[in-house]
């Protein structure tokens, strides 16, 4: 009572091409979506900084290694920062530069970014002391 069962010797592929070209509709339609737009940063030119120090007026901020922020040699608390930098801009309408200690953390200089720009300076630039 055995019954004789012919080889299987091909591979039925259908259901594996089912899946890539449903992975392919997929990626097709969230490959538009995932368009991030980053920073828009513009990379100086070389300048001689007496040239940049007598035509400019660029507010200056510091920010030290342990997060701490200096504007002419004064610290600046957290909590007061953005109405700092709001009173300041007007007489710097050139923009700001942030030098920072190649130990602050990214956390603090994105910060002072995000206060600058809530207070209306629209070019800023980034130094390492």
């Amino acid at each position: 009572m055995s019954r004789n069962r012919g080889e299987f010797n091909e591979i039925n592929i259908t259901p594996l091409t089912d899946i890539f070209l449903v992975l392919l509709i997929i990626m097709m339609v969230i490959a538009p979506l995932l368009d991030q737009q980053g920073l828009n940063l513009t990379v100086p030119e070389n300048v001689a900084e007496e040239q940049v120090k007598q035509d400019t007026k660029i507010l200056t901020v510091n920010v030290t290694s342990d997060d701490r922020y200096y504007i002419d040699g004064e610290e600046v608390p957290v909590s007061t920062l953005e109405s700092v930098i709001k009173q300041m801009a007007a007489n710097f309408p050139d923009g700001m530069m942030i030098q920072t200690d190649g130990e602050a953390t990214h956390g603090a200089v994105v910060k002072l970014m995000d206060s600058a720009r809530n207070s209306g300076i629209t070019s800023i630039s980034v130094s390492q002391m």
